[in-house]
This record gives structure tokens, C-alpha cells and sequence, in this order.
């Protein structure tokens, strides 16, 4: 599988999946900004954030870039559309920096522009 498929992949596992997805995946630190905060947060923090998991449905992800710009370093970005647990919809430009430790890819960037509706 080629890089950019699987961080894509991983993006999708990430959105989907729960709290143990993130101990998995997310690196030691990870800087994070999103609209109402931005700052580095540690792995468990951010894998507490996501609670039991299952807050998004219906998932679409439109691929806008990929970039390895240095080996061991790759980025991606894309266009999310989900619903949120409550049923509200959720648009964001999404970008996503992952750092490769032996074999996997860990999260060590990540930030949310949410798109207004229309």
C-alpha cells in the first residue's frame, strides 16, 4: 500500500474509531488546532478526548494534497463531511502531519478549519 493510501486510511480509522485508536496511533505529542484551541497535547489526553468513539457517522473524505517532504515525514489534507453523534453536519479542511516510528506512522500534527454550511 502506498503511504499516502495509508495515512489516508489512518485518517478514517481516527475519525471512526476510539480511544484506544488514538494510544495506537497518535504520536508521544501531537500539536493540535482546531478553532477553539491549539496547543501540544499528549497522546493520552488527546485519546481521552475521544471518549468511547463513534462520534461521527457517514464519514466522506475528499483528498486535497499529499506531500513527504523528508523521509520518515508525510503530510495530508482533505475536505471532511461527517455527522456529528447529534445528527448535526460537520464540513472542515483537515490537515495532518504523521511521523514514522520503525514501521508505523504516528500522528504528530493535526488541524481543523471547520467550513461554513453554504
Amino acid at each position: 500500500m502506498s503511504t499516502e493510501n495509508e495515512l489516508y486510511k489512518l485518517e478514517e480509522k481516527l475519525w471512526t474509531g476510539n480511544a484506544d485508536d488514538y494510544r495506537r496511533h497518535v504520536d508521544d505529542e501531537c500539536l493540535t488546532v482546531f478553532t477553539e484551541m491549539a496547543g501540544v497535547l499528549d497522546r493520552e489526553k488527546i485519546a481521552q478526548s475521544a471518549g468511547g468513539g463513534r462520534k461521527w457517522s457517514g464519514l466522506s473524505i475528499a483528498r486535497k494534497g499529499f506531500l513527504e517532504p523528508a523521509d520518515g515525514f508525510a503530510m495530508v489534507s482533505y475536505e471532511a463531511t461527517a455527522g456529528r453523534a447529534d445528527g448535526t453536519p460537520y464540513k472542515a479542511l483537515v490537515s495532518s502531519g504523521y511521523a514514522r516510528h520503525g514501521q508505523e506512522w504516528k500522528l504528530a500534527f493535526h488541524q481543523q478549519t471547520p467550513l461554513t454550511p453554504g
